[in-house]
Protein backbone atom coordinates (compact mmCIF):
# COMPACT_ATOMS: atom_id res chain seq x y z
CA UNK A 1 0.00 0.00 0.00
CA UNK A 2 1.02 3.41 -1.10
CA UNK A 3 -0.34 7.00 0.25
CA UNK A 4 0.20 9.21 -1.91
CA UNK A 5 -0.28 13.24 -0.78
CA UNK A 6 0.14 16.52 -3.00
CA UNK A 7 0.46 19.87 -1.34
CA UNK A 8 1.83 23.36 -2.98
CA UNK A 9 -1.85 24.07 -5.50
CA UNK A 10 -3.24 27.84 -5.21
CA UNK A 11 -4.26 30.86 -6.50
CA UNK A 12 -2.01 32.33 -9.03
CA UNK A 13 -2.41 35.04 -11.79
CA UNK A 14 -1.60 34.43 -15.13
CA UNK A 15 2.43 34.03 -16.16
CA UNK A 16 2.88 32.91 -12.24
CA UNK A 17 4.30 29.60 -11.17
CA UNK A 18 3.97 27.15 -8.67
CA UNK A 19 5.80 23.56 -7.58
CA UNK A 20 3.28 20.78 -6.34
CA UNK A 21 4.93 18.40 -4.46
CA UNK A 22 3.36 14.70 -3.23
CA UNK A 23 5.28 13.11 -0.87
CA UNK A 24 4.63 8.93 -0.67
CA UNK A 25 4.24 6.69 2.78
CA UNK A 26 7.23 4.84 1.76
CA UNK A 27 9.58 4.52 -0.64
CA UNK A 28 8.99 5.33 -3.72
CA UNK A 29 12.43 3.70 -5.40
CA UNK A 30 10.07 0.72 -6.32
CA UNK A 31 7.43 2.91 -7.76
CA UNK A 32 8.25 2.69 -11.47
CA UNK A 33 6.26 4.71 -12.57
CA UNK A 34 4.50 8.50 -11.42
CA UNK A 35 3.30 10.86 -12.68
CA UNK A 36 0.76 14.27 -12.59
CA UNK A 37 -2.82 14.25 -14.15
CA UNK A 38 -5.00 17.13 -14.02
CA UNK A 39 -9.32 17.33 -13.81
CA UNK A 40 -11.93 19.81 -14.61
CA UNK A 41 -15.04 19.32 -13.96
CA UNK A 42 -17.29 17.59 -16.68
CA UNK A 43 -13.74 16.36 -18.28
CA UNK A 44 -11.88 13.60 -18.24
CA UNK A 45 -8.91 13.53 -16.11
CA UNK A 46 -5.83 14.02 -18.45
CA UNK A 47 -2.06 13.30 -18.43
CA UNK A 48 0.28 16.69 -17.71
CA UNK A 49 3.72 14.99 -17.08
CA UNK A 50 4.84 11.06 -16.30
CA UNK A 51 8.48 9.97 -15.11
CA UNK A 52 9.75 6.85 -14.67
CA UNK A 53 12.17 5.45 -12.24
CA UNK A 54 15.17 5.05 -14.89
CA UNK A 55 14.52 9.02 -15.46
CA UNK A 56 12.74 9.08 -18.89
CA UNK A 57 9.98 11.72 -19.11
CA UNK A 58 6.69 12.53 -21.10
CA UNK A 59 4.37 15.86 -21.13
CA UNK A 60 1.18 16.66 -22.36
CA UNK A 61 2.25 19.22 -25.59
CA UNK A 62 0.24 21.87 -23.85
CA UNK A 63 2.20 21.94 -20.98
CA UNK A 64 5.59 21.29 -22.97
CA UNK A 65 8.22 24.31 -22.33
CA UNK A 66 6.91 25.22 -19.06
CA UNK A 67 6.12 22.29 -16.92
CA UNK A 68 9.09 19.97 -15.17
CA UNK A 69 8.71 17.40 -13.23
CA UNK A 70 10.69 15.32 -11.00
CA UNK A 71 11.24 12.77 -8.34
CA UNK A 72 13.57 12.57 -5.56
CA UNK A 73 13.85 9.26 -4.41
CA UNK A 74 15.72 10.23 -1.15
CA UNK A 75 12.98 12.35 0.04
CA UNK A 76 10.46 9.81 -1.40
CA UNK A 77 8.51 12.80 -3.36
CA UNK A 78 7.46 13.87 -6.55
CA UNK A 79 7.26 17.71 -7.60
CA UNK A 80 5.59 19.72 -10.79
CA UNK A 81 7.51 22.91 -11.33
CA UNK A 82 4.83 25.20 -13.41
CA UNK A 83 5.95 27.97 -15.26
CA UNK A 84 4.15 30.53 -17.54
CA UNK A 85 0.64 29.57 -15.92
CA UNK A 86 -1.85 30.24 -17.86
CA UNK A 87 -5.90 30.03 -17.28
CA UNK A 88 -6.40 26.85 -18.95
CA UNK A 89 -4.09 25.09 -16.70
CA UNK A 90 -7.01 25.64 -13.61
CA UNK A 91 -7.75 22.01 -12.53
CA UNK A 92 -7.29 19.40 -9.83
CA UNK A 93 -3.90 17.91 -9.86
CA UNK A 94 -3.57 14.72 -8.84
CA UNK A 95 -0.46 12.30 -8.56
CA UNK A 96 -0.31 8.75 -9.69
CA UNK A 97 2.09 5.92 -8.97
CA UNK A 98 2.50 2.46 -9.97
CA UNK A 99 4.08 -0.05 -8.20
CA UNK A 100 3.40 -3.78 -9.80
CA UNK A 101 0.41 -4.36 -10.77
CA UNK A 102 -1.44 -1.83 -8.28
CA UNK A 103 -1.88 1.97 -9.03
CA UNK A 104 -2.16 4.37 -6.63
CA UNK A 105 -3.74 8.08 -6.91
CA UNK A 106 -3.43 11.07 -4.05
CA UNK A 107 -6.62 12.89 -3.00
CA UNK A 108 -5.86 16.20 -5.37
CA UNK A 109 -4.97 19.57 -5.33
CA UNK A 110 -6.73 23.05 -6.73
CA UNK A 111 -4.77 24.95 -8.74
CA UNK A 112 -6.70 28.21 -9.95
CA UNK A 113 -5.05 30.80 -12.57
CA UNK A 114 -7.01 33.59 -12.34
CA UNK A 115 -6.26 37.36 -12.12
Amino acid sequence: QVDLVESGGGLVQPGGSLRLSCAASGSIFSISIMGWYRQVPGKERELVAVTTSGGSTNYADSVKGRFIISRDNAKNTLYLQMNSLKPEDTAVYYCKGVKGWSTYWGQGTQVTVSS
